[in-house]
């Protein structure tokens, strides 16, 4: 039987043979790239998605992402069954079929795998999650459940009783009270408990961070114009830049997933990496595009400053993402930064440079720590333009400015 889709506000459902339905739209997200900031995108697909099933860079890991349609568990059974190495699975889904969710739990169980959601993973999906040896929830990650139905030839929604899948969560080792409230949520609705919810229910018994496994953010599809897709909804500056820029580090991103490089690693050489190269672009900027920037980025210490954001001294040394960030967290503009930079498109050095040394959290009082940057921003910008863009340079470029009376502005 096929899934069907609602659009808008409603969930995603799926008929089942018997099936459960999937996540709803509205709470669908991808990218760690989180987080890549991890704001990430929400697709939305029109039709059926059969699961992409892979092997992960060392053989450790096994990627699944997409319907759990049939046949979906004989594929991943063969997989299984040419690579003895695999102890852990990756589950990335909104759902399918019943059957093929308690096939794939019998097949994770018999192998004694560890289940890993980095994302999501809805309805049938956790009829599988659930047989893990042990379970681990990426903490941004989301366990999606409510009742079984299927379609009846009017196509309306049919509630079924389940009994078959409130057997298989508790033999595998939920609490029944926990169950019984994850059924009686009605098919055209969602549940998504908290994580410390799901750890006292013993459906999930690690939520980790996005350092412990390896990435999964391109499980779906790792081809270019998806990578660069991702990279476009998770970082929107990139669209500023050059095209040899977005394709060099789309580059670096995608072999990092190939190779086992850990979600956390990459969104922190992401966001480096972007930073850098947006900067560089100014580098031989005059002195009146240098001042405009730094008038751009005053405003943006200022607003981290009054947020108690420990980000000041990271945008005061030239942190252009996380410059537009704090202006949108302070719901001001930021077309002015997006179109300066936009106009230094064909400026700056290689596409991705090594991603520069950044400062660690700031310790003590982050009000004391913003109050060097926004004095000497606004030290810089009181003077002529000529002396304000050498100071500026200083504080973006770690450029010495030239000896006059001036100097003693920089902290």
């Amino acid at each position: 039987m096929r899934h069907t889709r609602s659009h808008g506000a409603r969930p995603r459902i799926a008929t089942r043979s018997p099936a459960l339905g999937a996540l709803a739209a509205c709470c669908l997200a991808v990218l760690a790239l989180t987080t890549v900031t991890s704001s990430r995108a929400e697709p939305v697909p029109s039709e059926e998605r059969p699961a992409r099933i892979g092997l992960g860079a060392g053989g450790a890991d096994v990627r699944l992402s997409g319907d759990l349609l049939e046949g979906t568990a004989d594929r991943l059974g063969a997989l299984l069954a040419a690579h003895p190495e695999v102890v852990r699975i990756h589950l990335t889904s909104e759902g399918g079929l019943v059957d093929e969710g308690l096939a794939l739990g019998e097949l994770i169980a018999a192998r004694g795998l560890s289940t890993y959601v980095p994302d999501y993973c809805v309805s049938a999906c956790t009829l599988a999650f659930v047989r893990g040896r042990e379970r681990y929830l990426r903490n941004q990650g989301r366990l999606g459940f409510h009742a079984p139905y299927e379609t009846g030839p009017d196509g309306r929604i049919v509630q079924l009783d389940g009994a078959p899948e409130r057997g298989a969560y508790v033999a595998a080792g939920a609490d029944p009270d926990f169950v019984a409230r994850a059924l009686a949520v009605a098919s055209e609705d969602i549940w998504i408990p908290e994580a410390g919810d799901l750890i006292r229910a013993r459906v999930v018994t690690q939520v980790v961070d996005a350092h412990r496994f390896p990435d999964s953010t391109l499980d779906d599809d790792d081809g270019e114009p998806a990578v660069r897709a991702a990279l476009l909804r998770n970082l929107p500056i990139l669209a500023d830049l050059d095209a040899d820029d977005l394709d060099g580090l789309a580059a670096w991103y995608r072999d990092g997933y190939r190779a086992g490089r850990s979600e956390g690693e990459a969104l922190a050489g992401l966001r480096q990496r972007t930073a850098a190269m947006a900067l560089r672009r100014f580098r031989d900027a005059d002195d009146a595009t240098i001042r405009d920037l730094g008038g751009l980025l005053a405003r943006a210490v200022r607003e981290a400053a009054a947020r108690k954001s420990a980000s000041c001294g990271a945008i005061a040394a030239g942190d252009l993402l996380l410059a537009t960030e704090s202006l949108e967290a302070s719901a001001l503009p930021v077309s002015g930064l997006h179109g300066l930079i936009a106009g230094r498109r064909g400026h700056g050095g290689p596409a991705v440079p090594e991603a520069p040394a950044r400062a660690g959290p700031v310790a003590g009082d982050v009000g004391l720590a913003c109050d060097g940057p926004v004095a000497a921003y606004g030290a810089a910008l009181d003077r002529p333009e000529r002396e304000a863009a050498a100071l500026l340079r200083a504080l973006l470029f770690r450029e010495a400015p030239r000896r006059t009376a001036d100097a003693s502005a920089l902290p």
